[in-house]
């Protein structure tokens, strides 16, 4: 744990939390870091989607324009605010783009950059304030292009985390409840935050008020909560955001191949975090800079990210910034080049992860477009469809309606984070969800189904419910890289 360093040398400067930015400050900063966030997310403008889970979220705020009820006819194993955010996008812009949501993308990521950017700068001065701002930019884009560029849960969940450790900060304990709440609605590992917060609300704490502070982060914290669950269903949404998970959730399944892409996405992060890691190192060994909550914070996020060992590429997100922050306190011990090196190591990966994102190619979307052209093309706009695959874009690429609310196989099976092995099946799939599935197909038996498995193991062979509807009710009419198309027998 960090505490002020012993050595003179290598004393932290802190800024007094009472001096006022100095005029120009944040008129000069946040065009510089909205001007640097679009450039870190370029590459998200430049293709429809980046990947399943934007197309998931398009596809659920289509079905909530149409009526639909979130956690009944709409689910997903998410918390209420992103499909929302979504719904709202689409009702003002329309829904057959993603560029709104990929622009409020941008905004929480400057939001979020500001919240760092002011924290650093009580702590450490203006030159940190600005340090933490641009560094956290730089590596938030430091994963591969379909986890960082992606306009989903983990983006529009890290703002609410940087607001409830600045709030934290400053000893406002029902708005760092609030904004722990917003995380946490986001996607439920955003509540992580709220070790932090509780650490920096008892270290500011005045004498004889910790229970009252304790009191109004805990409304702040259940107010925003209770209010979703009261507006969608209340039983509907703790099952679908915490107790429904208990499979995905479990440490079962292909665990060699989960292990390897954790490996892999944390080796990818430490490449983007190349400037920032050495002056962390070098501190560790020399001195101590007083920020064991950026520690705690930093643990916190971790044990999020391994939450259920499944170590997508999009859950590294939640360590930037406290990675950033580190960094920024880290730096303040060092000589001032060091900061600059510290940038431009920073800069130069960026740049590279940008240009992989410009330029790498992305077969699954190729895949899905040419699927959703085809789809299009044999069925009419108010038919429905069902998608038996890990591919929920394809609904939205193709403007036709799904035929369930299970918009993908994974919910069926339990097939989700590379699981390939004995954990897949109807047996392992959300409980009730087959007799809501069976109840559905036949009341409103799609025009086509797509079998998009590919040779995984929820392939409809393996699924005998799936494959007694197909040789009975339906037949083949075609195949586009390797998705069969069924449509019903005698059509």
């Amino acid at each position: 744990m960090l505490v002020e360093p012993h050595d003179p040398s290598h004393s932290v400067p802190t800024a007094d939390p009472r001096t006022p930015a100095p005029p120009g400050y944040w008129p000069a900063l946040l065009p510089a870091l909205a001007l640097l966030a679009c450039a870190t997310r370029l590459p998200s403008f430049t293709r429809p989607l980046w990947n399943p889970d934007e197309g998931y979220l398009a596809v659920q705020a289509r079905m909530l324009a149409d009526g639909g009820a979130l956690y009944e006819t709409v689910v997903d194993r998410k918390p209420p605010l992103v499909p929302w955010l979504y719904q709202g996008a689409f009702a003002v812009f329309g829904d057959t783009s993603l560029l709104p949501v990929k622009l409020l993308a941008v905004g929480a990521q400057v939001t979020t950059a500001a919240f760092l950017a002011s924290f650093a700068r009580r702590r450490w001065g203006d030159g940190a304030g600005r340090t933490a701002g641009v560094l956290y930019l730089l590596i938030s884009v430091g994963l591969n292009p379909e986890d960082a560029q992606a306009a989903t849960f983990e983006v529009f969940m890290l703002p609410g985390t940087a607001a409830a450790v600045w709030c934290a900060d400053r000893r406002r304990p029902g708005l760092a409840g609030a904004a722990v709440a917003g995380a946490f609605l986001a996607k439920q590992t955003g509540g992580a935050a709220l070790l932090p917060v509780l650490w920096l609300l008892r270290r500011r704490a005045l004498p004889g008020r910790r229970r009252a502070d304790a009191l109004r982060l805990a409304a702040g914290l259940a107010a925003p909560v209770l209010a979703a669950a009261l507006v969608t269903t209340p039983g509907g949404f703790l099952f679908w955001t915490v107790t429904g998970s208990g499979t995905y959730a479990s440490v079962s399944g292909s665990g060699l191949h989960v292990l390897g892409r954790g490996l892999v996405n944390t080796a990818i992060l430490g490449a983007a975090c190349a400037g920032l890691l050495p002056p962390v190192v070098r501190v560790l060994r020399i001195a101590r800079t007083g920020a064991a909550e950026l520690w705690l914070w930093l643990l916190a996020s971790a044990a999020a990210v391994l939450l259920g060992c499944h170590f997508f590429g999009h859950y590294f997100l939640q360590l930037t910034p406290p990675l950033a922050l580190l960094g920024t306190a880290a730096l303040q011990t060092l000589p001032g080049e060091r900061t600059a090196r510290a940038v431009l190591a920073s800069a130069c990966g960026c740049a590279l992860f940008v240009t992989w994102g410009l330029l790498a190619p992305r077969p699954e979307l190729a895949h899905a477009e040419r699927l959703a052209d085809t789809v299009r093309a044999r069925t009419a706009p108010h038919e429905r469809v069902l998608l038996w695959g890990m591919h929920p874009e394809t609904y939205w690429l193709a403007d036709r309606a799904p035929a369930s609310r299970y918009l993908t196989a994974g919910l069926l099976t339990n097939y989700s984070g590379g699981r390939d092995g004995p954990q897949v099946g109807e047996r392992y799939a959300m409980a009730g969800a087959w007799d809501t599935f069976r109840a559905e197909l036949g009341r409103r038996p799609p025009a086509l189904i797509v079998d998009d498995s590919r040779g995984k193991p929820y392939a409809p062979r393996r699924v005998p419910d799936l494959g007694r509807v197909l040789r009975e009710r339906y037949e083949p009419v075609g195949e586009v890289g390797g998705a069969v198309l069924y449509a019903r027998a005698g059509r």
